[in-house]
């Protein structure tokens, strides 16, 4: 049997978009970059090497700052140096909810314990820009519509790994959760959906309250292991 990390790779190495983007938008298809292989085979090989069965926590999609620039979701690359310790010559630029993730993770125990019961990914994991800016998947009715055939793929086929299917964990409580639930009730997935608030949205807008949202996060976590 394939170790969690070969099936992650493989998965990530070989995404492509199969349907046509809507004008002016454009997809971040950054696992076909050399140096983020090998950020990424470091990173799995590291902390998903076995066949320990893992909760699926689901973002919305990747951004250009963290795992636009790593590979890895939620993972910038000053979080991957000096959090994940591994090494990279990416530019050394904070991504704000790579920031809040791993003190989320530290407060569970670092990664190594973290990684050891979750798997992150996204409902659409590749991410879209338009004008230059990050687009999430909701934010264009016809992305939206044209992004579900190749979102429910790519769930069944992480699931298949052995995901945990008692319990998911939606990053994000708004238009994420919504389109999550919707696909769910189709699908049946998962027995049940936690939704937890988005890390931009904390760290943008509700930085006085970080820790309690770190705790809230730690708490739903942790008692539905």
């Amino acid at each position: 049997m394939p170790f969690f990390s070969q099936h992650i790779l493989d998965f990530l190495f070989n995404l492509s978009i199969p349907f046509k983007l809507p004008k002016g938008v454009g997809v971040l298809d950054v696992h076909q970059d050399k140096a983020i292989q090998t950020a990424c085979k470091s990173f799995y090989q590291k902390f998903y090497h076995d066949n320990h069965p893992r909760h699926l926590l689901l973002g919305i999609n990747p951004g250009r700052f963290g795992g636009g620039v790593t590979g890895i979701p939620f993972t910038d690359p000053i979080r991957l140096k000096l959090k994940c310790g591994i090494e990279n010559n990416f530019e050394q630029r904070q991504e704000l909810s790579s920031v809040f993730v791993y003190e989320v993770i530290n407060a569970f125990g670092g990664p190594e314990k973290f990684y050891q019961a979750f798997y992150i990914s996204s409902i659409s994991p590749l991410g879209f820009v338009k004008d230059g800016k990050n687009l999430n998947y909701y934010d264009d009715k016809l992305l939206k519509q044209r992004v579900e055939p190749f979102a429910i793929d790519c769930i069944n086929r992480q699931l298949s790994w052995g995901i945990e299917s008692d319990v998911c964990f939606c990053i994000g409580e708004g238009e994420n959760y919504k389109y999550l639930q919707q696909l769910n009730n189709r699908h049946q997935w998962f027995k049940t959906i936690h939704a937890l608030p988005h890390p931009r949205f904390v760290m943008q807008y509700k930085l006085k309250q970080k820790e309690d949202y770190v705790a809230r996060y730690l708490k739903t976590l942790s008692q539905n292991l």
